[in-house]
């Protein structure tokens, strides 16, 4: 494979200053810009979209320890793959890609170490096809090593990139690191990570996005008082188009439409493009010294992260003055909490993607629309004879530069003081992922009880003042109740209520017909246990079992009994279970084992048996209940019909996202379902494999199994399973209510994959089957 330039300047390149993570973020760019366009390109993908990060271990040798960046990508030709080796040339465009430069693969491999193995394939292709670019070997020839493996599954597809004979210092960076390069991924990638179905996986762990902790979108402060009240939101939207430009595709300069030419490289090459700032500016639920300040991307990458550029200010008449620190003032020393996430796609950024070229009038204008041209403090703008500054981080500006304590500037407090560190151990446990800390209810409540314990305090000091005769108007206002209007005093000539002594009687007695009528009532009939008990040697009895619905059940003498067998004439008897009993509810019985030890003891008695209780016990449910015995074929059986039901209402359910469902399947799933399709005679639809729900019926049962688990929205709530998800506010809860239905068709699914012969196992499932059976929304 022929590359360029020579291995000399390929040497140079890996002297270009890039720190070690960010070698990394240009090779996952690449694998994140193939995804994107297979977004676009609304086809089903499966094996998702993952980016797999291995760094050098500290059991390695250093001589073999190697960086390895794998994705399941669309993989390349081999005319494809000479390109993109190939310093200078890149497929990207200038302006919606992450990978901005065609040096950047070069630059990134170079600088981590000496040796880089290139593998990709596509799916259907028959092995991996690669390069290996070794910079102390390649020579003015320009030619690199071609090289290839086999393929262990012919529906795998996408890129490894394989970097050995690493840079000392900087493979010893990522040895020890790996955490941090998490963090530093999941802060630069968070947008892509959160809005997109990208997975970005570091040494075998995945990567999280690190999102805002800021107040929720329905959050304000009043600011002002009376006919000057003003709203201030803690969440303020943006999405502002400024009109279209034209861009030189050559060089990447922006400038008014209609000039013909580049005015930077006088390209003819010129394409109308769209400007558009969008995003969000807030208010963090904590204060903090340095992770506050806006974040900046580039096509869902952040360029510039806690960036406080928008907080400064120079007056443009004296351009060599001071430049002002408009934000935080107040109580420096505890840092900021306004933050924001604006996308500017349209301006360009330096080759290294660690800042805007900020000269660039794209720039500029963004600043002026997100900032204002004026000071933000609206006495020095007065001053200056500036218009009020109404920009969006004016508003937020106006409203939360103060730290005041409570509902004024939402501030979280304990009646007395704010509560800072509290808030930055919330905020830890925040980006930790503790369910109980992502929504700001937290903070809401300490702020409202910090409210409240202020009001008391204050009450508690109107009556000191005046105990004997406490000014109600005060009162009030303390309590925040000024407007309360004041209540009806009762009439006068209102007289009391009469008394009517009642002389009780001795309470009645329930007889035991009474109590049994009572059960009758209170119960319905399990049709499952109702039927004829016995054995021919014994005689036999005919129960109608009946569950309670709310009473419990007593024996004659009063004491509560899980299984009350009461016999009538003619050889009948009515069976009361009550489900509520601790036999069912803290020892795991189940009514038919209890039923039947109480129909044996009854029979033992009548034919005067000397056969031992548990020997009758076990032939009478043998003999009566067959299908409680544990038989694996047939508990196989039941799991399989449910399965059955579930696949089609699983496949129903996705209809509108097939592609999302395609997505959670591995390369080895996928050739399972397209054997099992093909042994069924459906091998022409094999080729539109995910296009439909279809797939869902053919695939393996323990898929729909991490289908549900990954994505529990179009199953849950009544759709499939009637477990509610979507509408509960508390993760643990949401977690709680899926986690039970995963656990039953996990159970279903294993034993419809593989045979199973332990009894404990066989009886586990079994219970699942009739649990999610019951789970089953109406309708399936």
């Amino acid at each position: 494979m022929k590359i360029t330039p020579s291995a000399r300047i390929l040497r140079m390149l890996g002297e270009i200053e890039f720190d070690p993570w960010q070698c990394v973020a240009e090779l996952i760019d690449n694998s994140f810009d193939d995804f994107t366009e297979i977004l676009k390109a609304d086809t089903p993908w499966a094996g998702g979209f993952k980016v797999s990060v291995t760094l050098p271990s500290a059991s390695v040798r250093s001589s073999q320890a190697q960086v390895i960046i794998a994705d399941t990508g669309r993989g390349m030709s081999y005319e494809i793959l000479e390109r993109a080796v190939r310093a200078g040339w890149s497929s990207n465009d200038r302006f919606d890609k992450l990978g901005l430069f065609g040096m950047g693969f070069n630059v990134a491999t170079a600088r981590l170490g000496r040796c880089t193995r290139v593998l990709t394939t596509r799916p259907g292709d028959t092995e991996w096809i690669g390069v290996e670019i070794d910079l102390d070997r390649i020579e003015d020839d320009f030619e690199a090593t071609d090289i290839s493996e086999p393929k262990a599954d012919p529906n795998e597809h996408g890129t490894r990139i394989e970097i050995s004979r690493l840079h000392p210092e900087r493979a010893d960076w990522l040895r020890r690191n790996a955490a941090n390069l998490r963090n530093t991924l999941g802060s630069t990638y968070a947008w892509l990570l959160d809005t997109r179905p990208f997975q970005l996986w570091v040494q075998g762990q995945r990567v999280r996005p690190r999102r805002h902790c800021r107040w929720g979108d329905d959050r304000f402060v009043t600011y002002g008082s009376g006919s000057k009240a003003e709203i201030i939101p803690a969440y303020i939207e943006i999405d502002e188009t400024f009109d279209d430009a034209e861009a030189c595709l050559d060089c990447g300069n922006w400038q008014l439409p209609g000039l013909g030419l580049c005015g930077s490289c006088e390209s003819d090459h010129l394409e109308s493009r769209e400007r558009r700032i969008h995003g969000w500016l807030g208010v963090q639920r904590h204060l903090d010294k340095r992770e506050f300040g806006i974040d900046f991307l580039r096509n869902g990458r952040k360029i510039l992260q806690w960036d406080k550029r928008l907080f400064d200010w120079q007056n443009p008449n004296d351009p060599l003055g001071v430049v002002d620190v408009e934000y935080p003032i107040e109580l420096v020393h505890q840092g900021g909490r306004l933050i924001g996430e604006i996308h500017l796609d349209h301006v360009p950024v330096t080759y290294q993607k660690n800042a805007f070229e900020y000269s660039d009038r794209s720039w500029r204008g963004a600043v002026d629309y997100l900032r204002g041209p004026g000071p933000l403090q609206p006495e020095k703008a007065k001053r200056l004879a500036y218009q009020e500054n109404t920009s969006p981080l004016g508003r937020l500006y106006k409203g939360y530069r103060r730290n005041a304590v409570g509902e004024r500037c939402l501030i979280p407090g304990d009646g007395k003081r704010p509560i800072h560190e509290d808030t930055r151990r919330w905020a830890q446990r925040f980006h930790a992922g503790d369910e109980d800390y992502q929504t700001d209810a937290k903070w809401w409540n300490a702020v409202q009880n910090h409210e409240e314990v202020s009001r008391r305090a204050k009450l508690e000091d109107v009556h000191q003042a005046a105990p004997d005769k406490a000014n109600e108007e005060a009162v009030l206002e303390a309590l925040g109740l000024t407007d309360v209007p004041s209540q009806d005093p009762a009439p006068t000539d209102s007289k009391p209520a009469e008394i009517i002594s009642v002389t009780s009687s001795e309470p009645h007695k329930e007889t035991t017909q009474e109590r049994l009528d009572r059960y009758r009532l209170d119960s319905t009939v399990i049709p499952d246990l109702s039927r004829d008990y016995g054995l021919p040697r014994l005689g036999f009895l005919t129960v109608e079992a009946r569950r309670m619905t709310a009473t419990r059940v007593h024996d004659e003498f009063g004491q509560p009994t899980p299984v009350l067998l009461v016999q009538t004439q003619g050889g009948k008897a009515t069976a009361f279970v009550d489900p509520a009993h601790e036999a069912f509810s803290k020892l795991g019985s189940e009514a038919a084992e209890l039923l039947v030890i109480e129909v044996a003891n009854v029979l033992r008695v009548k034919a005067s048996s000397d056969l031992s209780l548990s020997h009758l016990v076990a032939s009478v449910r043998a003999e009566c209940l067959p299908h409680t015995a544990i038989d694996a074929e047939a508990i196989a059986t039941e799991a399989r019909e449910l399965l059955t039901v579930i696949r089609e209402r699983m496949a129903s359910a996705i209809e509108e996202d097939t592609q999302k469902a395609f997505g959670y399947m591995e390369f080895d799933e996928v050739t399972a379902t397209e054997n099992e399709m093909i042994a069924r005679g459906l091998v022409m639809r094999t080729d539109s494999l995910g296009t439909t729900g279809e797939f869902i019926l053919h695939a393996p049962a323990l898929y729909t199994v991490k289908l549900l688990e990954q994505w529990p929205e179009p199953f849950m709530d009544g759709k499939v399973f009637n477990g509610p998800y979507a509408g509960l506010s508390s993760h643990s809860a949401k977690r709680l209510s899926l986690a039970r239905t995963v656990g039953y068709l996990n159970d279903i699914a294993t034993i419809a994959s593989f045979t199973a012969t332990d009894p404990l196992r066989l009886q586990r499932t079994r219970l699942s089957v009739r649990l999610l059976a019951d789970e089953l929304a109406d309708g399936a």
